[in-house]
């Protein structure tokens, strides 16, 4: 079993090597296509979180650039990748057990290649269950070496062994990896990579590493490729994007970065997350106001509303902060809408502290909140930490608070009945294809009657019935 565990720096020539595998492997498999009529397939899964879907297309790109056709069928592929998420127990035990299946349908097609990679993949004992467990799988990668995919398919092929090649850091950043984009008219755009705040339930800064900001010419050069390309919507992506820059050579705020992005021609809209609330800057709140395209809708994650669990949460600001950063940024948007995240149970937390975050529920008023049931993750401190809640307290607190939630987040939705907004229409609805969906300006989910040639257009709608978590709308005129 071969092992290329290195650390070693990027230069300028590894797009080149790494487009130079990719080459050679579309040889061998246009080779395959031309002998067996029939052209190698893969099938590419992303779990979690946004930054992985975008970290997905590049190694969709990768292979489309290798001379694989992508299928929705696994059983259809010749080679299977999954892109890990390991911020939750649940997404673990789904890659086990798909891998589990794998393990079978391996036998019936063992020219199938395994690939996985993703933040799973940092960790010491996903690698060790592997090892032991799971020795069909192919090639294992981790976070920081993803453009290296062509280069370990490569030595696959050479040597027969399985490949794996998992880094503890990297500081440079590899541009213009080919992409396959899963939405034509709108995109993610890195702007950094890595975290360094240390949440005590975190465990994304031991697998994605310390900050690493791209350089502002780089991020523009990339928007405006994809407005020539035709994309009207861009959501730039970070772990934390309010600390954007500061590692640079010559810093730029984000708060710089997003005039710059909103003064290149052809974006429509531009969105971001996630914005942590202790660098929240009043320099970003008067650049969101200034900014046509920025999206009047901010996620700010809360997470807890007692200062006491923000404390052991290490989120560095109070509820008190919290709710005057809040107060700055409807002063500024009186139209804004908040989203969130909750979590509900983290260790420590008293009946006290449970109600004090319903009072930032109810002072705040979210439109949208993605709660979450406290889960230990193994490498965190607070995995650790005395005073865990029990699971039966903690499922009557989350019930409660949804009570709560819910019923606020209808209320506030309620006054967009009658309105008319401006909608980016993204597919067809998946039970009735005569109906569209797509996002407004403050991230509702609209479901309104047209035809597929308004998907990819933003278009007016008059919303005429508030379901909570989505609207019922019609065209504007019937247009």
């Amino acid at each position: 079993m071969k092992d290329t565990r290195k650390q070693i720096a990027v230069d300028e020539t590894e797009l080149l090597r790494q487009l130079d595998y990719m080459q050679g492997i579309r040889k061998i498999n246009d080779a395959y296509e031309t002998e067996t009529g029939k052209k190698k397939k893969f099938f590419s899964l992303a779990m979690g979180c946004q930054m992985n879907a975008h970290d997905s297309e590049k190694l969709e790109g990768m292979l489309d650039k290798m001379g694989y056709e992508q299928t929705d069928e696994e059983t259809d592929a010749d080679f299977i990748i999954y892109n890990t998420c390991c911020v939750r127990e649940n997404a673990e035990q789904k890659v086990y057990g798909k891998l589990g299946w794998l393990k079978h349908y391996k036998k019936d097609k063992p020219d199938t290649v395994i690939a996985l990679c993703g933040c799973m993949m940092q960790q010491d004992s996903v690698i060790k269950t592997l090892r032991q467990k799971y020795r069909h799988v192919d090639i294992v990668f981790g976070t920081y070496n993803l453009y290296k995919l062509p280069e370990l398919m490569n030595t696959r092929m050479e040597s027969g062994d399985t490949i794996y090649d998992i880094w503890q850091e990297q500081e440079e950043i590899v541009e213009d990896l080919p992409s396959i984009r899963h939405f034509p008219y709108k995109a993610a755009v890195n702007i950094m990579f890595g975290c360094n705040n240390f949440c005590t339930y975190c465990i994304v800064p031991y697998v994605r590493g310390r900050e690493r900001s791209r350089e502002a010419e780089d991020i523009i050069a990339e928007v405006k490729k994809l407005a020539a390309d035709g994309v009207k919507e861009i959501m730039l992506l970070g772990q934390n994007v309010n600390s954007y820059g500061k590692n640079l050579s010559k810093p730029v705020s984000f708060a710089k970065l997003l005039r710059m992005v909103n003064d290149v021609e052809g974006i429509e809209r531009i969105r971001f997350m996630t914005s942590h609330p202790k660098d929240l800057s009043d320099e970003l709140i008067e650049a969101m106001k200034d900014c046509p395209k920025v999206c009047k809708s901010l996620h700010l994650p809360v997470q807890a509303g007692s200062s006491e669990i923000l404390r052991r949460m290490n989120r560095n600001y109070t509820k008190e902060s919290y709710l005057e950063t809040v107060r700055k940024i409807k002063e500024a948007m009186p139209d804004i809408t908040l989203s969130t995240d909750i979590i509900v149970g983290f260790p420590g937390e008293t009946e006290e502290d449970f109600q004090e975050t319903l009072d930032v529920i109810r002072k705040v008023g979210y439109t949208t909140a993605y709660t979450f049931i406290y889960s230990k993750r193994t490498g965190t401190p607070a995995a650790t930490m005395d005073n865990q809640v029990a699971e039966d307290v903690i499922k009557d607190r989350f019930d409660r608070m949804l009570n709560v939630l819910n019923p606020m987040i209808h209320e506030l939705n309620e006054k967009l009945v009658g309105k008319i907004v401006n909608v980016l229409v993204e597919e067809p609805s998946k039970s009735n294809k005569d109906v569209l969906t797509g996002r407004a300006d403050n991230y509702a989910l609209v479901h309104f009657e047209g035809s597929k040639d308004l998907i990819g257009q933003i278009v007016p709608v008059r919303i005429i019935e508030n379901k909570t978590f989505y609207f019922i709308a019609e065209r504007v005129n019937g247009e």
